[in-house]
């Protein structure tokens, strides 16, 4: 019996630039597991859909299914985007089963790839020492999703022992500018911004367009395709996987 075949499950954007990099990403993965099944999918504004790779799994004869959902955040799209797509899915096709792991979130790991991007973006700065640190990521009406990305800027604050704030695009106070001038209201000059976006798209040129108009001396790029998140997506499919198995 084939191993269930495993769908990255991303939200989608308009931004062509946002699904070429989550098929990056799904290439990382392919390199890691070579033998599985392994297909992205997108809830919505980009292609495929969801239902089509599900469609297109059960003409191959698969079976089983797990998702693993490219959310940073465990807000609206994890609680309710991503449920409804699974259901309407398993409920259009009689005896297939569909788990869904947990999200990619806020992992502590994700900060070594936070870094290095930081890194890119501060060999176009004559800055080498910095003052504060901005972690800018989406934003949610839900407080426990912002309060995830304050503790993982906690975190990376401390790994680089420099005072850091989180930020967000959308939905949540602040925003990357207001925190850059917060930090430069105390006479701090040198703040970078570090995008904890999974790709690029509207919300991550915003956060940028903000801190840089604000003063930041440098913004990263999103996460973007790297070997650590593919890690993470096997790491969910391999608990997915394992609840599938009859007890």
């Amino acid at each position: 019996m084939a191993a269930p075949a495993l769908v990255a499950l991303a939200h989608g954007s308009r931004d062509p630039r946002s699904a070429q990099t989550i098929t990056a990403l799904v290439d990382e993965v392919r390199a890691l597991r070579p033998d599985l099944r392994i297909e992205p999918a997108f809830l919505e504004l980009s292609k495929p859909s969801f239902q089509t790779v599900v469609n297109k799994l059960v003409r191959a004869k698969y079976e089983e299914i797990v998702v693993v959902p490219l959310l940073l955040s465990e807000a609206y799209h994890a609680k309710v985007d991503v449920p409804e797509a699974v259901a309407a899915a398993t409920a259009r096709h009689e005896g297939l089963k569909i788990r869904t792991s947990s999200i990619l979130g806020m992992e502590p790991s994700f900060l070594e790839v936070l870094d290095l991007r930081m890194r890119e973006a501060l060999k176009a700065s004559r800055v080498r020492e910095l003052d504060a640190l901005v972690l800018a990521a989406a934003g949610s009406s839900d407080a426990l999703a912002n309060q995830a990305v304050a503790r993982l800027a906690r975190v990376w604050g401390t790994r680089h022992k420099l005072p850091v704030t989180a930020a967000y695009a959308s939905a949540a106070p602040p925003a990357t500018g207001e925190a850059v001038r917060a930090f430069r209201r105390e006479g701090r000059r040198h703040i970078a911004v570090a995008s904890m976006f999974l790709a690029p798209g509207f919300l991550p040129d915003r956060a940028a367009e903000l801190a840089l108009e604000a003063g930041a001396v440098a913004v990263s790029e999103p996460l973007g395709a790297h070997p650590e998140l593919a890690r993470a997506v096997l790491a969910r499919y391999a608990v997915g996987a394992v609840e599938l198995v009859p007890v």
